[in-house]
């Protein structure tokens, strides 16, 4: 295929029959470079797990284009909360950052700034073409990982891995096998400090108090790996996912593909708090965000739903779009996020990450913006809880 048809193939179907212009050629041209390649004679193929998550050829978008991604109004300045979500090393420079000798017309590649709603229409295009499998279980495997403080001050990650294999029969049973990764210091800073400590082998972290009725607590966290836990159970009322509401596969197999239609049925069941607590106050975008988030991730859906619910957070007014995110398992992707106060204390933007070449999810994060409650002790831009998705697919294979 030669450039050309790569950029008519790279080309999002809701940009047809539009006229044209030097910005939007520049992305299509990056994305179409950041296609996969096939490969090179005498090279083995990786098996890939049923979602096949990669990076697919991020390093060469990079280089043909540098994206700015931005809220759905008025582009803001990319230093102020962008700079919260995006995840760089040390040796990275954000375009402030360079000197004037830096900025030569020879070195710099152009900059183009898209809305929100551009790379997500873009993503949910991609999501709706996916090929969905047959089986009789639905298949997920996620990483989950939590930044606690300890009582001496330090920093440590709790891991853990989950396996669940949910019926599409409404009669059936529901396996689910986890793990305990273990607890360890987040940094080498940190290590240190847990070594000048003793080692514990048990980590005593303070938990804050669900609301101004109940006290703070503590938790212990062990840092040897716990036993896994592998069991069973039969499904109640055919209940198997919560969205909103409990929900049944039938339930979800019959969710709207149009957006507008899937924001009615999803909406219908808020009421002007958050999820978790009837004392949390959400705001409607919010809510809707986080409900979606789970659809989106690794919900037995159709793709076009998925599809769907992609263009449903493009009209999101609260929406915000990083470009170049890391995920916890090492992934790059675009994420899109909204902003959430918690009763408890302390402000955390709440991001999904997904590959924008194939729209496939990668992870849901937490970034702290303005520590406190359950982030107290962490410093604005940490990701204090990620859960990354490893394998979503249809399955007839029962766990052994």
């Amino acid at each position: 295929m030669n450039p050309m048809e790569e950029l008519r193939a790279a080309r999002p179907a809701h940009l047809d029959e539009r006229q044209v212009d030097e910005q939007t050629r520049a992305v299509e041209l990056a994305r179409a470079m950041a296609r996969p390649r096939e490969p090179r004679r005498g090279r083995s193929r990786v098996a890939r797990p049923v979602w096949g998550f990669g990076l697919a050829g991020a390093v060469a978008a990079a280089a043909a284009v540098a994206i700015v991604v931005s809220g759905n109004t008025a582009v803001p300045d990319p230093g102020v909360r962008h700079a919260v979500a995006t995840q760089q090393t040390p040796t990275e420079q954000t375009p402030t950052e360079q000197t004037p000798t830096e900025q030569t017309p020879t070195e710099q590649a152009p900059t183009v700034r898209l809305s929100a709603r551009d790379v997500l229409l873009a993503a949910a295009e991609k999501a709706g073409r996916q090929v969905e499998g047959r089986g009789d279980f639905w298949h997920s495997v996620t990483i989950s990982r939590n930044v606690y403080v300890a009582e001496d001050g330090y920093r440590v990650v709790d891991r853990s891995s989950s396996e669940q294999w949910t019926p599409a029969d409404p009669k059936g049973e529901q396996w689910w096998r986890t793990r305990s990764l273990g607890v360890q210091p987040m940094t080498d800073a940190d290590r240190r400090a847990w070594e000048a400590a003793g080692k514990p082998s048990e980590i005593v972290v303070r938990m804050p108090a669900k609301d101004r009725k109940n006290k703070p607590g503590r938790l212990t966290l062990p840092t040897t790996p716990r036993p896994e836990r592998f069991d069973s159970s039969k499904l109640v009322d055919g209940h198997v996912f919560w969205l909103g509401r409990n929900v049944t596969m039938k339930d979800l197999r019959g969710l709207p593909d149009e957006p507008e239609a899937l924001k009615k049925w999803l909406m219908a069941s808020y009421a002007g708090h958050g999820t978790e607590s009837t004392s949390e106050e959400m705001t409607g975008d919010a809510w809707l965000f986080k409900v979606a988030m789970g659809l989106i991730m690794d919900m037995p859906v159709t793709p076009e739903v998925r599809g769907a619910a992609f263009r449903m957070l493009a009209d999101l007014d609260e929406v915000e779009v990083t470009a170049g995110v890391t995920d916890a398992e090492g992934r790059q992707g675009t994420a899109v996020s909204v902003r959430e106060t918690y009763p408890q204390g302390g402000v955390s933007d709440n991001r999904l990450i997904f590959d924008e070449t194939t729209g496939r999810p990668l992870a849901n994060e937490h970034v702290v913006v303005r520590p406190g409650g359950y982030q107290a002790g962490l410093e604005p831009g940490t990701v204090w809880n990620s859960n990354a998705v490893i394998e979503a697919g249809w399955t007839d294979t029962l766990p052994r």
